[in-house]
């Protein structure tokens, strides 16, 4: 059973959007088009080669997180920090046609990192097209990718979605969150979302604990800060929570599965705990 999405305006306004993209549908065209899109989704994520990849999708719930970020297969869709592959592994199936799927690259003009870091961060975003071609057996012209502070042009205000995923307490913890979120809003659309998946702390949670560096974030500091920049929540869900993740380990996030840092040390218990509780919640700009 699908967990409950939790709407923070009015049903309409998350609507809106995913109905935008398809002027002029009656409702019996829309129902269809969703289905379709449901069984396209189902279809790639039953493949037999994510035999490993599909030992996640009980804590990262692919089909019902990429559909609550309203994502259809004609879109234009930038995937922030792209890194393990496991969504390029799904994304670089399901957009095609008009669509398009992009890796969006940290920027290497923010003041972080090394100049040898810059160098395979634009490596990566170069070889981006190539990466996923291997994966989809499609042309890698299919695909593109680019560090947020080289945007080619022609780019700003073209995308429906941009997704980040388990990754803005390395932006918060680094220092390059507004800039970053602020390149992201200039590439979509004025009906374009961003979707976010977070690793969650408890709402009480100590700054110590919440400045990015245990990897966990508390939702509400992660709503003002997309007001901040420029956003509005539109929704959220508990497709991703975790009841179980005490969201307190002093060695952070790093603790449970996947990474368990601590090895062997209480693996048994930490394997049975799961993946971290996270916040899935999709934005739209402020116009």
């Amino acid at each position: 059973m699908k967990k409950t999405i939790l709407l923070t305006l009015a049903a309409t306004a998350l609507i809106a959007p995913a109905q935008a993209d398809h002027h002029g549908m009656n409702k019996a065209q829309h129902d269809k088009m969703h289905k379709e899109h449901q069984a396209k989704l189902a279809k790639i994520l039953a493949d037999p080669s994510r035999v490993e990849d599909s030992k996640r999708d009980k804590y990262r719930h692919p089909a019902e997180t990429f559909e609550f970020f309203r994502i259809h297969p004609e879109h234009k869709v930038g995937e922030y920090a792209p890194g393990g592959e496991w969504i390029s592994r799904i994304l670089g199936k399901y957009i095609e046609g008009p669509g398009k799927f992009t890796g969006l690259y940290f920027s290497t003009n923010a003041g972080f990192g090394s100049p040898e870091a810059h160098t395979r961060i634009k490596a990566s975003a170069a070889k981006f097209g190539e990466d996923v071609a291997k994966v989809t057996g499609r042309p890698a012209t299919d695909y593109q990718g680019y560090t947020l502070d080289a945007i080619p042009d022609g780019e700003k205000g073209t995308f429906d979605r941009i997704i980040i995923m388990r990754m803005l307490h390395n932006m918060t913890r680094w220092n390059i969150a507004d800039t970053e979120l602020k390149r992201m809003r200039e590439l979509l659309k004025d009906d374009g979302l961003i979707g976010i998946e977070q690793h969650r702390a408890k709402a009480d949670a100590p700054y110590s604990y919440t400045d990015g560096s245990k990897g966990y974030l508390r939702e509400a500091d992660v709503i003002k800060r997309m007001e901040l920049n420029g956003f509005e929540l539109v929704g959220k869900s508990e497709i991703n929570a975790n009841p179980k993740d005490s969201a307190n380990w002093p060695d952070g996030v790093w603790t449970l599965p996947p990474q368990l840092t601590l090895k062997d040390v209480d693996k048994a218990k930490y394997e049975a705990i799961g993946e971290s509780d996270r916040m899935t919640m999709i934005f739209k700009k402020r116009l």
